[in-house]
């Protein structure tokens, strides 16, 4: 079985290939047209995406999937056009494929199996994972193609246990407005390339970093960033210690680590070359002052090692965020930008798909949808909905509804006493079932242990079993002016156009009545 990543024109075949890093992954490489196939038991918007690109998706979870492009391409050779990456012409190829085909004749390809590429989330007994094995198809995680993509570029890695979707996102979109045309591999949506990638003609690539399952490790950039460092993952990591040194593992690989003061972690851990703080008194390289956080964002003074840089306004709510520009800030920098064009940059960056995203208003309802899962990530985002409430309406108190659907049991049972104090930012909580995200039930915890949790210290919560119950239940709860913040990384946003097209439909029939 073949070690490493074939770029050359070997087919790759992503198994689950709609999740959000894998389909990021994918659709770089079909535009720059190699061969690409995969299985996802959903259709999706991104997978619809990927086929727009040139990748076969199949919905089905088979053995003959693997022998798509060896029975697709077996005609003529066929001439390529050439293509950039990382600002390196790469000189035509030809291919064995069908004229009649308009991607397959744009291909590079050589005959063969396809390299397979899994995620964790793939188990040892998917039956397609088991026929790539048997057919003895070279197996990559997924984290093995990005460590071998980013090689072909000047790579930006972006890791931290919050923040790095849209740290990643800030730094791609910094280096796009200055016109560097970068290579960007995110998890998470970004309207200015429309989706979770792009791929670039310049020779930078920004690309998230994930530690979940400890691949992390395996990435060397020339810039890596860590945001933050906390334990999330107690499915993968026994303790905090093993978080720390898969982090310490990824900070000795990169050539100039960016660093966050402001986590004592990173502060103590990893001894960044390059370091970003909201506290002045950090003797940070990056830092603020005149800090004025507003209900449609932020304006700060940036000071870099002791210089006023100048002035930045951020459209996004919250010091989180304030802290990720910073990140964004000090990466622009170290590549040789002006502040003036980082900042330009920054003051029209929209944020990531999820990230506080506005998905609607409807009965005098503001509706919002967050990723957050983690106890820290929670009491973020609901500071920032504090504070844009208090800012709207700084004579009364609009309130805060939180919808909260708990990810995964592993990480809700080490986390229940947290979760129990996250809220305090909220009027009323909500509470639906656990999302499992594939993990079995073991009864050690659920949706109505986080409730008793909250209800410890919160006055107002609810639970509603299922995403359906809740479905029904909002409409009964949520008032005029209330701004009500879906919370989670499961399933739980696909119930907001529902709502507001309940509260939309009650609204026109109080009207007509």
């Amino acid at each position: 079985m073949s070690k490493t990543v074939d770029f050359s024109g070997k087919p790759f075949h992503f198994i689950g290939i709609g999740g959000i890093g894998m389909s990021a992954l994918a659709y770089i490489l079909a535009q720059r047209q190699l061969p690409v196939s995969g299985s996802d038991l959903r259709s999706t918007h991104i997978t619809e995406r990927l086929h727009s690109a040139g990748a076969h998706i199949f919905s089905s979870q088979e053995g003959s999937n693997l022998e798509f492009f060896q029975a697709k391409f077996e005609s003529q050779k066929v001439a390529l056009p050439t293509v950039t990456v990382g600002g390196t012409k790469v000189a035509p190829t030809s291919v064995t494929g069908s004229q009649s085909n308009s991607y397959a004749s744009k291909l590079k390809f050589e005959p063969g199996l396809p390299q397979v590429i899994c995620s964790t989330a793939i188990s040892p007994t998917n039956s397609e994972y088991l026929a790539a094995r048997g057919l003895g198809c070279p197996i990559f995680h997924r984290s093995d193609l990005l460590a071998a993509l980013i090689q072909d570029y000047y790579s930006i890695a972006v890791a931290g246990t919050h923040g790095k979707t849209t740290t990643s996102s800030l730094i791609g979109y910094v280096l796009l407005k200055a016109g560097l045309d970068p290579t960007v591999v995110v998890g998470g949506e970004v309207n200015a390339w429309q989706g979770n990638a792009r791929l670039g003609e310049g020779r930078y690539i920004v690309a998230e970093a994930d530690e979940s399952d400890g691949s992390l490790s395996k990435l060397a950039a020339n810039i890596g960033v860590v945001t933050n460092i906390e334990l999330d993952h107690p499915d993968h990591y026994q303790s905090l210690a093993e978080v720390v040194g898969i982090f310490q593992i990824f900070a000795g690989k990169c050539e100039t680590l960016v660093g966050c003061l402001d986590c004592d972690i990173v502060r103590e851990k990893l001894n960044p070359s390059i370091t970003y703080s909201l506290n002045p008194e950090s003797q940070a390289d990056y830092t603020v002052s005149k800090v004025n956080y507003g209900a449609s964002g932020t304006k700060a003074e940036i000071i870099e090692r002791g210089k006023v840089l100048g002035e930045l306004e951020l459209p996004l709510l919250g010091t989180h965020n304030l802290s990720n520009a910073l990140a964004a800030i000090a990466v622009g920098r170290k590549i040789g930008l002006e502040f003036a064009e980082i900042a330009a940059a920054i003051a029209t960056f929209e944020g990531a798909k999820r990230r506080f995203e506005l998905k609607g208003k409807s009965g005098g309802v503001t509706f919002i949808d967050d990723y957050a899962h983690h106890p820290s990530e929670i009491r973020a985002t609901l500071a920032a909905a504090r504070l844009q409430v208090e800012k709207n309406q700084p004579e009364s108190r609009q309130r805060v509804v939180a919808i909260f659907q708990p990810h995964r049991y592993s990480r809700t049972w080490a986390f229940l006493s947290e979760f129990g104090e996250a809220f305090s930012d909220a009027d009323v909580v909500v509470v639906t079932d656990i999302y499992s995200a594939g993990e079995p039930d073991l009864g050690e915890v659920s949706g109505k242990d986080v409730v008793e949790a909250i209800a410890a210290h919160h006055p107002q919560v609810f639970y509603q079993a299922s995403v359906s119950d809740l479905s029904s239940f909002l409409p009964s709860i949520l008032q005029p002016g209330d701004l009500a913040l879906f919370l989670g990384a499961g399933n739980l946003n696909q119930i907001i156009p529902e709502a507001i097209a309940a509260l939309c439909s009650q609204t026109t029939l109080k009207t007509e009545v």
